[in-house]
Order: structure tokens, then C-alpha cells, then sequence
């Protein structure tokens, strides 16, 4: 029984090993395949958010300034703690919805607005 749940056990870490890695090569998407959208045209609560951002302003959400894992490697992949999350706030939503802002540390701003699932990269600023 015992060679059993060891055996599970180092299958599962290897299993969260290859998820957590990319693979070898894998550098996401490039950035200009990532289409950019004007601070203009982001709704006005993404606009206040990246607003916050850049002035280092305290945020609603203990999530917002904690890493972004990128896990969903939509993002060109960097190294853990190179992105940023920000919660741009919903209006009418019970929680901290969908919309998110992704700060790069080379200064990049990405917006979602569907949890990480497409971003653009936002330009004009």
C-alpha cells in the first residue's frame, strides 16, 4: 500500500512540476500578436485603475498588486513575479468580477475583460 500512495504522490508531483513549466522553447505569445487597445477606449474603471497603478495608490482588493501567474500563458511567459494583477471594478458585480489589468515590469499594461481567457495590450500611454 505503501509503494502505491508513493508512487500517486510522485506522479502528481510530477504532474504539477510539467504543468508549472513551460515547455521548453514556449515563450507565449508574442507581444505584437497582441492587439492593443487606447487607454480611450478601456472603460472608465479600467482608466481610474491604471490611473491608481502608476501612482502607486492603495487599491479596493487584497488581490490587486499581487503576482499574476500567467498560467494561461496568454501573456509572453517572464519569470514568476514579473506580472502584476489589478481588479478593475464591475459595475453591479457582487465580487471582484472579471476585468483585470496585468502590469509588466518592463512598464507593459495588459486589460482583460473575460478572466484571463484574451488581453490587449494597452497603448497611448
Amino acid at each position: 500500500m505503501r509503494r502505491v500512495v508513493g508512487g500517486i504522490l510522485a506522479g502528481l508531483v510530477c504532474v504539477v512540476w510539467l504543468l508549472g513549466s513551460a515547455p521548453v522553447g514556449a515563450q507565449g505569445p508574442s507581444p505584437s500578436r497582441i492587439p492593443d487597445v487606447a487607454v480611450s477606449a478601456l472603460p472608465r474603471e479600467a482608466q481610474k485603475t491604471l490611473a491608481l497603478i502608476e501612482q502607486g495608490e492603495p487599491f479596493l482588493y487584497p488581490k490587486d498588486g499581487t503576482v499574476f501567474g500567467n498560467f494561461e500563458r496568454r501573456l509572453p511567459m517572464r519569470e514568476r513575479g514579473y506580472y502584476r494583477e489589478y481588479t478593475v471594478p464591475t459595475p453591479g458585480s457582487r465580487n471582484r468580477g472579471a476585468r483585470r489589468i496585468i502590469a509588466g515590469k518592463g512598464g507593459e499594461f495588459y486589460y482583460t475583460d473575460d478572466h484571463y481567457r484574451t488581453f490587449r495590450r494597452i497603448r497611448d500611454r
